[in-house]
């Protein structure tokens, strides 16, 4: 059984088969998907969903390109409140995005660090989310002690230098598509060095397809082709590689089911 650690179900892109996505996840093993809610929007529809299937959890926080439109402090509380449900295993995804210019550095940087500190109060593991940031990521969970609760480096997309550095900060690494596509030299290289009981997978779906099915709409049954592509890797049966980030993903989140 398999667990995809990181999906948007919730997204429009399911509106017309969001059942048979989830039913095609359990008929390929998937036994626990851990949904996302980032934003004003999509918090409500998370933890809908968590609500209505006992095997989804929810992650609920601030994406750094929303960062602007946060209400800091009574976002804050709404966070805080949602903390309280049996369902919500963490807080995420929060971190920086210096990709897509919609929210300035000085706020995502407030943001964030509010955020950091809020799951160290409740003790709630993070998500970080990580675009062409990493110098100022890691200074960030350094500064605001984030080791103290640790969490996942979703989608990993740096080198090992930056990974050792999260590795030490108490983060698991968690590997999506990318990692399948044949020309991800140091995604590969990355999963390879990384221990076995630090490594997560996930999809992102309905993003980030992998291989061969790339280009198209990513769904949490897809987690499989990353696993596989772990297993190989790593020189391990896929069944192996399924019980370790298995067991990885619920000893992280929290998820006693």
């Amino acid at each position: 059984m398999l667990i995809d650690t990181h999906a948007h179900l919730d997204s429009p892109k399911f509106d017309n088969d969001r059942e048979e996505v989830i039913f095609r996840a359990r008929q390929a093993g998937i036994d626990t998907i851990v949904n996302i809610g980032f934003n004003r929007e999509t918090i409500p529809t998370t933890m809908a969903l968590a609500e209505k299937y006992d095997f989804i959890y929810a992650v609920v926080g601030w994406h750094p390109t929303d960062a602007i439109d946060m209400k800091l402090e009574e976002d804050l509380a709404w966070i805080e409140q949602l903390c309280s449900h049996p369902k919500v295993v963490a807080i995420g995804e929060i971190g920086l995005d210096y990709h897509w210019d919609t929210s300035p550095k000085d706020i995502q940087h407030t943001v964030f660090r509010e955020q950091i500190r809020l799951a160290r109060r409740l003790n709630k593991p993070i998500v970080i989310h990580n675009r062409d940031a990493h110098e100022d990521i890691l200074r960030l969970l350094k500064e605001e002690k984030a080791s103290e609760v640790g969490g996942i480096m979703h989608c990993f997309s740096g080198s090992w230098e930056t990974a050792k550095q999260c590795l030490d900060m108490n983060f698991h690494i968690s590997f999506g598509g990318p990692v399948t596509f044949k020309n991800a030299r140091v995604p590969k290289e990355v999963l390879e060095r990384v221990p076995l009981d630090r490594i997560l997978l996930e999809t992102d779906a309905p993003y980030l397809t992998p291989h061969p099915y790339r280009g198209k709409r990513n769904e949490s049954a897809y987690v499989r082709l990353v696993a596989e592509t772990a297993a190989e890797i790593k020189g391990i049966s896929l069944e192996e590689i399924a019980k370790i980030t298995s067991d990885n993903g619920r000893r992280c989140l929290g998820i006693t089911r």
